[in-house]
């Protein structure tokens, strides 16, 4: 009988680690179509970066040292797109299916939390791409002429995103759904004030190598060189992404509860 519970531990273990391919697949065309009919939110997640792109390029609210203020905050509100739509989106919607009851027919399937978050993943990077293309559009509309290692700023996208819906997983998959709202707008605000996206990380004073080990920083770090200063990217912000790329899945993964 031990021998028994023992060897559906080992299964469930697997099942919550081991990726699904076909399921992945499946998976992400649904994720992606629930995404394009959540017309509302589309329009924040679209909206907000938008916004705040064009407001902050053109009014001196924050001084930025940059020759231009478009060269700081075009890389800034691709960052910020990053946060809001991996880490807040992703994990405020996946938190109310989880408390509609969405999720707990997807618990008895094959699919495990680990597809599903790569599913969610998959899709949350559609959407990215859709948000450089208009952010970048209007940026250079604005003035922008970026410079720089644009391979650099995709990995530091990638390795970001992942890192950000790891974040909104978790807390999606541990909380109730009330309280990842309020925790997931709470981190976002967190993220702005002390991650050198909405002004330079410089500002904080002896709290900038603190704030250098969050991901949010380590972001901004690795795109403003690479989008605008051409400067090379620091080898701790790779370090850094990266750590929290594998760690912040990995846990969200493992803890995630399907109701």
């Amino acid at each position: 009988m031990g021998a028994v519970r023992m060897g559906a531990v080992r299964m469930g273990a697997v099942r919550m680690g081991a990726v699904n391919w076909r399921a992945l697949r499946a998976q992400t065309a649904a994720e992606v179509r629930m995404t394009l009919e959540q017309g509302e939110r589309l329009l924040v997640t679209f909206l907000i970066p938008v916004a705040g792109l064009v407001l902050f390029s053109l009014v001196p609210i924050v001084a930025t040292g940059a020759a231009s203020r478009v060269d700081f905050f075009a890389p800034s509100v691709l960052a910020l797109a990053v946060v809001s739509t991996a880490m807040v989106n992703l994990g405020i919607s996946t938190g109310f299916e989880r408390s509609w009851g969405v999720l707990k027919r997807l618990g008895s399937t094959p699919l495990g939390s680990s597809t599903l978050l790569g599913a969610k993943i998959l899709a949350v990077l559609a959407v990215e791409v859709v948000q450089v293309v208009v952010l970048g559009a209007i940026a250079a509309g604005l003035g922008w002429r970026p410079h720089g290692d644009v391979l650099a700023a995709v990995g530091a996208e990638l390795l970001g995103t992942i890192a950000f819906a790891g974040i909104g997983f978790l807390l999606a998959g541990t909380l109730r759904a009330e309280v990842t709202l309020a925790v997931a707008n709470g981190a976002y605000l967190v993220v702005l004030g002390i991650s050198g996206i909405m002004f330079p990380l410089a500002k904080l004073g002896g709290a900038a190598g603190a704030a250098r080990l969050l991901p949010g920083a380590a972001l901004a770090d690795a795109l403003h060189p690479s989008l605008s200063t051409g400067g090379a990217v620091p080898v701790e912000a790779w370090v850094v992404l990266a750590v929290w790329a594998v760690v912040a899945p990995a846990v969200a993964a493992a803890a995630f509860r399907f109701e």
